[in-house]
């Protein structure tokens, strides 16, 4: 079996880390193994010289599903939803080197919202931005709540986070979630140049630049710990379990 998360470097240039969502059958939905390996090579680049920059990648059609409906209904059952979603989220805001992200096709739940918290993210025209949190009997992740209305206002951010509505790749640009669009064929090679050119940056500059931009870490964590507790409240309810069984059932 492939590994579903592969962590390499790039071949062209090696301080460019390379994050690649490897589950396609599951349109890349997200496990619990996987946080962990994400979280691993989050964590890893920090004290690593070598890495510049990391880079987050799915497969062709999809970026990412989301969580794993499974995950969630073990944890609505009782079988408890562990730390590996919560220590991503705090791997992904306390990530010191920056982050870019190449999205094609699905971005669902996580699949959107890690984006908040990349420095740079290429789409494809045919890509879908959604996070059905409300849907499913959730609330909103990865500190959206916060950051989604500083950069769209009140009612774009309600719309994606509380109604559930779809996003396009072009609606996403525009609200100031993504960077660009282009089409699927060249969301790769894009995504790579724009690593590589943040890689050849002086380095402590681009850090000093990148946490003035980006502000306190500690209000981001904050609001991910009060979304972590409505979420696992959230999971223990008996309408967010017969939520994620009727979306099984399909």
């Amino acid at each position: 079996m492939s590994d579903p998360v592969i962590i390499e470097r790039s071949a062209e240039n090696p301080a460019v880390q390379i994050i690649r969502f490897n589950r396609p059958e599951k349109k890349n939905a997200f496990t619990r193994d996987m946080y962990r390996a994400m979280t691993d090579a989050l964590n890893a680049a920090n004290g690593d010289a070598g890495i510049r920059v990391t880079v987050f990648l799915g497969t062709e059609g999809s970026f990412s599903a989301g969580n794993d409906i499974g995950d969630f209904l073990a944890a609505a059952q009782g079988g408890g939803m562990g730390r590996e979603l919560v220590d991503f989220l705090y791997a992904l805001a306390n990530a010191e080197k920056p982050l870019v992200s190449g999205v094609d096709g699905l971005a669902i739940g996580i699949g959107t919202t890690l984006n908040l918290h990349c420095d740079l993210t290429i789409a494809s025209d045919r890509s879908q931005f959604r996070t059905p949190f409300v849907d499913l009997a959730l609330v909103p992740e990865a500190a959206s709540s916060l950051i989604v209305p500083r950069i769209m206002g009140h009612q774009r951010a309600f719309a994606m986070l509380a109604a559930g509505e779809g996003f396009t790749a072009e609606d996403a640009r525009q609200a100031g979630l993504i960077w660009k669009v282009t089409v699927p064929e060249e969301v790769e090679s894009h995504t790579m140049a724009a690593a590589a050119k943040l890689a050849a940056k002086p380095p402590e500059a681009l850090k000093i630049a990148r946490d003035l931009l980006r502000g306190p870490r500690e209000e981001i964590i904050a609001r991910i710990d009060e979304e972590a507790r409505h979420f696992a409240a959230r999971l223990k309810s008996a309408e967010a379990r017969a939520a994620f069984e009727a979306f099984l059932r399909r």
